[in-house]
C-alpha cells in the first residue's frame, strides 16, 4: 500500500455516516451512498461497509445470517452446522455486481432462521444465535458471519464505499435505517471481515478512532460468551452494547455512561446524591466495559440510531434534522450532500449520547417494541 502522508499510521481517518426515518419510511441507497462517498479520502480502500434495516419484509420474525466463505466447501459446513442446530426457513445467495477493483470476493449467502425450540424466550433465543455465529466464526474455517439480526443485513468489503455500494448492488435497497463507514486502518489489518460495520444480532456499530481498551474489554466479553476473533478493536463495542443493553436491561444513556462516562471529579461534582450514587456505581460495576482512546461511533438497531463520542471527543460527531430524518456523520458537508436546508445542526459534547428512534407506530409496523425519543444534549 501506498502511504500517502510518508506516515506509518493515519490517526485521523475513517468517515461515518447514519441515516434514520422516524416515521419508518424507507429510505433509497443511493442516500447513505451519496454521504458516506462525501468523504471518501477519509479512507483508503481498505475497508467499507454498510448496514441497513428493514429489507427482508417477508421474513421479518427470522433471523438474517448472512456469511462470507472462502470456497464452497466453508459454505457447505456452515449450512450442515445450521441445519442441525436451527431451521433453515430460507436461504440464497446474496445478489452482487462484478467490479473490476473488488477482487477475489469470497462465496456471500444468506440463511433466514428460526431456533430449534418454539417455546423459548426471546432472551433465550437471541442468546442461541449468538451462540452460532460465535461457533462459525471461532471453529469452522474460512466461514465469518456478516450479521445476524432480523429484517436487516450488513454488507462490507475491501474496498471504498463506491465499490462495495456498486457490488452489492446497494441502490436497490430501501431501508428506514442505514449506517456507512469508510474505513482507514489504523493498527489492524485491512480485510474483508475487518470492515465495518460490526454486527450482532440487531446491533450494528461503525466507529471513527482507537479502541485502546481493546485487551480489557475482550477479556471482560470473554466472561459472557462472547469470542472476539476478528482482528480489529471494533468488534468489542457491538458485543458490548448487546451485553448492556439486551442482556443487562439498562437503558441506553445508562450503558453510554458505562461505556464513556463521566470523570470522578465530574461525578463528584454532581449536585444530586441519588445521580452521584448512580453514576458512581456504573463506573465501579461495568469497569472493565469502559472504551478508553480517542472515538466516535454510531450504534444502530432495529429501533435505534445512536451516536457517541469519547469524553473529551477526539474525533468529530455531527447530527442534523429535518423533518421525521435524523442524520449523523464525521462532517457536516456530508449531511448536506444530501440535505441541503437540515433544520438544524450541531456537534454533540463528548461522552453526551444523541438518540433516535423510531416512531411508535414505525416501530409496529417493523416489528419493534420501544417508544420514541430524540433527544438533543
Amino acid at each position: 500500500m501506498m502511504v500517502q502522508y510518508h506516515d506509518d499510521k493515519i490517526i485521523d481517518g475513517c468517515g461515518l455516516a447514519g441515516i434514520l426515518s422516524k416515521e419508518g419510511k424507507l429510505i433509497e441507497g443511493k442516500y447513505p451512498i451519496k454521504m458516506i462517498n462525501s468523504m471518501k479520502v477519509r479512507g483508503n480502500g481498505l475497508g467499507a461497509g454498510f448496514a441497513v434495516y428493514g429489507i427482508f419484509p417477508k421474513y421479518s420474525d427470522k433471523y438474517a445470517v448472512q456469511v462470507m466463505t472462502k470456497d464452497e466447501t466453508a459454505l457447505t459446513n456452515v449450512e450442515s452446522y445450521l441445519a442441525k442446530n436451527a431451521t433453515i426457513v430460507a436461504d440464497e445467495k446474496i445478489p452482487i455486481n462484478k467490479v473490476s477493483e473488488i477482487t477475489n470476493p469470497p462465496i456471500l449467502w444468506r440463511f433466514f432462521l428460526e431456533t430449534p425450540d418454539k417455546n423459548m424466550q426471546k432472551t433465550e433465543e437471541d442468546n442461541y444465535i449468538i451462540r452460532l455465529v460465535m461457533h462459525i466464526n471461532e471453529n469452522i474455517g474460512d466461514a465469518f458471519v456478516l450479521s445476524s439480526g432480523k429484517n436487516m443485513g450488513v454488507f462490507k468489503a475491501v474496498g471504498h464505499p463506491d465499490e462495495v455500494a456498486a457490488f452489492y448492488r446497494l441502490e436497490e435497497y430501501k431501508g428506514y435505517l442505514w449506517l456507512a463507514h469508510t474505513r482507514f486502518p489504523t493498527n489492524t489489518p485491512g480485510w474483508w471481515g475487518g470492515a465495518h460495520p460490526f454486527n450482532i444480532l440487531d446491533w450494528s456499530v461503525i466507529h471513527n478512532g482507537e479502541i485502546s481498551s481493546y485487551g480489557t474489554n475482550k477479556r471482560y466479553l470473554e466472561m459472557y460468551g462472547y469470542k472476539c476473533t476478528l482482528l480489529t478493536d471494533t468488534e468489542v463495542v457491538a458485543y458490548l452494547f448487546d451485553l448492556l443493553v439486551r442482556r443487562h436491561k439498562l437503558p441506553l444513556a445508562l450503558a453510554c455512561e458505562a461505556l464513556a462516562p463521566r470523570f470522578w471529579s465530574q461525578i463528584e461534582r454532581e449536585p444530586s446524591l441519588q445521580k452521584k450514587l448512580i453514576l458512581k456505581s456504573i463506573r465501579i460495576t461495568y469497569a472493565s466495559a469502559l472504551l478508553n482512546g480517542p472515538f466516535s461511533i454510531l450504534v444502530a438497531n432495529n429501533t435505534t440510531l445512536l451516536g457517541l463520542n469519547d469524553r473529551i471527543k477526539l474525533r468529530p460527531l455531527i447530527v442534523g434534522v429535518k423533518e421525521d430524518k435524523v442524520y449523523m456523520s464525521s462532517e457536516e458537508q456530508a449531511i448536506r450532500s444530501i440535505e441541503k436546508n437540515p433544520e438544524d445542526v450541531w456537534a454533540p459534547k463528548a461522552g453526551h449520547p444523541i438518540i433516535a428512534k423510531l416512531e411508535e407506530e414505525a416501530i409496529e409496523r417493523h416489528r419493534g417494541i420501544e417508544m420514541s425519543i430524540t433527544q438533543k444534549t
